[in-house]
């Protein structure tokens, strides 16, 4: 197992809520206070807290302050945090869990240990899918990497980027590239930050540049989180993905997908039936306040897109890994 991660996102001292402000990295290392299941939704939307783990372990804390304050919000406070981020599919699933406990139990210290066992789940489960997708990996992998996936994004050690932890631990991994992640720039601020607190060899690229180090250096794998899994393998995840899946199947360089098993949705028939989030203009056309496009120009801001199975090698969830993943292949596995 490797050593523990630099920094932890997700603070809970048994009253409230620490998140790490995300939005102020590199620069700062600031924490936002969350009292109430309405600042946890407000961090939440504004991409102070992100990547789909770290969402549903937030929104379950949340769950837990709203309850204690009014012990008749389950409703109301389960929708607001619900509402906060619709495509991640960890959302739904932690409050879905934490309402069906409350409602079988009624019993709120109960219920922050349900919380607490979610956050610890979830740790354990990234270490697993690290052992797991490091084990596909060749010796001496250059791997290309898209958003934020590690520590920062989940309970700890991450996702597609603790596959990236766990090879480097064991000694198999070359280099590491990441886009930079448009519009927020996730990869250059936090998969950047964590890769260098880390000392992982590491080089930063545009979105755009992503075909062509394909073209001129051997990248053995890209890998990639996931946001939501429909039942037949297509995968929800961070704007540009696709893409690199396509530019990848081109140059025969293999596609991984590292997620826990609960960003499965098996309601979910295929991705046409995953809702994809679309965001404020202002977040393409302005970057921290100041215009970069002329004013009133319009903006088509998606904030997830949709890879299909057919363009996916493997996905890794601490069950085990799917290869060329259909839906009786994720059904043999996830039951």
């Amino acid at each position: 197992m490797s050593a523990p991660a630099a920094v932890n996102p997700i603070l809970w001292n048994g009253e409230f809520l620490r998140l790490l402000d995300q939005r102020l990295l590199p620069a700062q290392l600031q924490y936002l206070d969350c009292r109430s299941a309405g600042d946890v939704a407000h961090a939440i939307h504004e991409m102070a807290v992100r990547g789909a783990p770290a969402i549903g372990i937030a929104a379950a804390y949340g769950l837990v302050m709203a309850l204690r304050e009014a012990p008749d919000a389950l409703d109301r406070a389960s929708q607001v945090l619900a509402d906060s981020r619709p495509t991640a599919v960890n959302l739904r699933w932690a409050l879905e869990r934490m309402r069906g406990h409350y409602l079988q139990h009624r019993d709120l210290a109960a219920l922050e240990r349900e919380a607490i066992a979610i956050h610890d789940e979830d740790l354990a489960q990234n270490h697993r899918i690290g052992e797991l997708g490091a084990a596909l990996l060749p010796a001496g992998a250059q791997v290309l990497t898209h958003c934020n996936t590690g520590a920062l994004a989940t309970g700890g050690h991450g996702t597609a980027l603790g596959v990236i932890r766990s090879a480097w631990s064991a000694g198999q991994l070359k280099r590491v590239y990441n886009t930079e992640t448009r519009p927020w720039l996730q990869g250059a601020r936090l998969t950047a930050f964590e890769l260098q607190q880390e000392g992982i060899p590491a080089a930063l690229i545009a979105d755009g540049a992503a075909a062509h180090l394909m073209s001129r250096e051997k990248i053995d794998w890209v890998i990639v989180g996931a946001d939501r899994i429909a039942a037949n393998g297509d995968t929800a995840n961070k704007i540009g993905t696709y893409a690199l899946a396509v530019a990848a199947r081109y140059h025969g360089v293999k596609f991984m997908v590292a997620a826990p098993s609960g960003t499965f949705d098996l309601r979910c028939e295929s991705g046409a039936e995953i809702p994809i989030e679309e965001r404020a203009a202002s977040e393409l056309t302005e970057f921290r306040g100041q215009a970069i496009a002329p004013a009133g120009y319009a903006a088509f801001n998606p904030v997830f897109d949709v890879t299909p199975a057919s363009l996916i090698d493997a996905i890794v969830c601490e069950r085990g890994v799917i290869e060329n993943p259909t839906r009786e292949r994720v059904l043999a596995l996830l039951g």
